[in-house]
C-alpha cells in the first residue's frame, strides 16, 4: 500500500529524531510491501527564519492533504524575544486547529527493561506500566479569549479564558470512554470542578456519556490528586481524560516514569482519522546536532501513525517491538545511561530499530 507523509522536522534535536523514525517506516516499508512518500514542509523555528512565519499556508495545505503529519519538536531559546503571537509554538496551535486534531493521545509505558531508570520505587512499578494519557487538544484555555488591560492599582493585568462546550467535552470523552473499553475497562476523568465552572461541564458531560458504557468503570479526580496519585500509585491508573491544559501537565509528569521524556510518544487525531505524530518532548536546543537526543519516542510516534492512520497493526507492534528489543539487548541513549549498558547516540538508535525490523 502506498502512503503519503507530510514531514515537519522542526527546530533543535528535530531533525535528527525525525530521521531515525523515517529509518524505522523505511525498514516497515521493505518488510511488509509498502510503500511511504514524504514531502518536507517547514513549520516552527526554521519557518520563522526562511519564511517569516511560523506556519506557512504550503504547510498547510501539504498536510491537509496528506495521510498523516510526521513532526520534530519546534522552538528554541534563539525565538524566545518574539511576540507570544509570532513564536514557533503557535505553529503546533495552528496545524491542530487547521487539521481539526481534537484528541490528542499520549502513552506512558514503562518497559520492564527500564526500570532502573524509573525514579518511583520498585514496588510500585513492578511488571511495568502501561496507561494512556487522553487530552483534549484544542478547546480550553489554549484556545479561550486572551489579552492584556490596565487595572487601577495593579499595574498592566493579562488574561487567558478557560472554555468548553458540551460538545467539545462530549467528543473527547467518547474517545477515552471507546479506549478504555479496549483495554482494562477503567476511566478517570480530571478536572477541577471543586473550583472551575468549566470543569463542572465537563464532569457532567462525562458522567452523562458513561450511562452509554456499562463495561467502563469511571471515576473522577480533581487535577491536584491526579498529580499525587501518578506518583503515589501509578498502577491504579488505565485511562486518563482530561482538558487541554491539564493533560498538557499530566501526560508531561506520567512521562517520568516511563524513564524519560524521551520515551513518551504521541498522536493527535481528527474525527477523520488523519492525525500528526510527534514525540511529547520538545526542541532541545541544546543536544542539537551532538548525536545525544533520544531518537524512540518519535519512533513509537512513528508507530502509532501506523496503527491509527493507516490501520496497519502488525506493522506497529513491528516497530514497538524493535524497541523492545534495543532496550533488551542493553543499548541505551544518554538519557537513560546507567552502569553497565551499551551507550548510543541518535542514529546508531535508528540503525538498531530499522536492523530488528527488516
Amino acid at each position: 500500500m502506498d502512503f503519503s507523509i507530510a514531514v515537519i522536522k522542526g527546530d533543535g534535536i528535530g531533525p535528527e529524531i525525525v530521521d531515525q523514525a523515517v529509518k524505522a517506516l523505511d525498514a516497515v516499508g521493505a518488510a511488509y510491501g509498502h510503500s511511504f512518500a514524504y514531502e518536507r514542509v517547514l513549520a516552527g523555528g526554521e519557518a520563522i527564519d526562511e519564511c517569516g512565519e511560523a506556519l506557512p499556508k504550503r504547510t498547510v495545505d501539504v498536510c491537509k492533504a496528506a495521510d498523516a503529519v510526521l513532526l520534530g519538536a519546534v522552538g528554541g531559546w534563539k525565538w524566545d524575544s518574539l511576540p507570544g503571537g509570532e513564536r514557533p509554538e503557535t505553529a503546533l496551535l495552528g496545524l491542530r486547529k487547521e487539521l481539526g486534531l481534537f484528541a490528542n493521545l499520549r502513552p506512558a509505558i514503562l518497559f520492564e527493561e527500564l526500570a532502573d531508570a524509573c525514579p518511583l520505587r520498585p514496588e510500585l512499578t513492578a511488571g511495568g506500566l502501561d496507561l494512556i494519557v487522553v487530552r483534549e487538544l484544542t478547546g480550553g484555555i489554549y484556545f479561550g479569549e486572551r489579552g492584556l488591560r490596565k487595572t487601577e492599582d495593579m499595574g498592566e493585568a493579562a488574561y487567558d479564558v478557560e472554555i468548553y462546550s458540551e460538545g467539545e467535552v462530549r467528543r473527547i470523552g467518547k474517545v477515552a470512554f471507546d479506549m478504555a473499553g479496549k483495554r482494562g475497562g477503567r476511566l478517570t476523568s480530571v478536572d477541577k470542578a471543586n473550583v472551575l465552572e468549566s470543569s463542572r461541564l465537563w464532569r457532567r458531560v462525562m458522567t452523562e456519556l458513561a450511562e452509554g458504557y456499562p463495561d467502563v468503570e469511571l471515576s473522577h479526580l480533581y487535577v491536584d490528586n491526579a498529580a499525587m496519585q501518578l506518583v503515589k500509585n501509578p498502577r491504579q491508573f488505565d485511562v486518563i481524560v482530561t482538558g487541554n491544559m491539564f493533560g498538557d501537565i499530566l501526560s508531561d509528569e506520567a512521562s517520568m516514569i516511563t524513564g524519560s521524556l524521551g520515551m513518551l510518544p504521541s498522536a493527535s487525531l481528527s474525527a477523520s482519522g488523519a492525525g500528526m505524530y510527534e514525540p511529547s518532548h520538545g526542541s532541545v536546543p541544546k543536544l542539537a546536532g551532538l548525536d545525544r537526543a533520544n531518537p524512540m519516542a518519535t519512533i513509537l510516534s512513528a508507530a502509532m501513525m501506523l496503527r491509527h492512520s493507516f490501520g496497519l497493526a502488525e506493522e506497529a507492534a513491528a516497530v514497538e517491538n524493535a524497541v523492545k528489543a534495543l532496550l533488551a539487548e542493553g543499548y541505551r541513549t544518554p538519557d537513560l545511561f546507567v552502569e553497565g549498558k551499551r551507550l548510543i547516540g541518535t542514529s546508531e538508535t535508528g540503525d538498531i530499530v530499522a536492523a530488528h525490523i527488516t
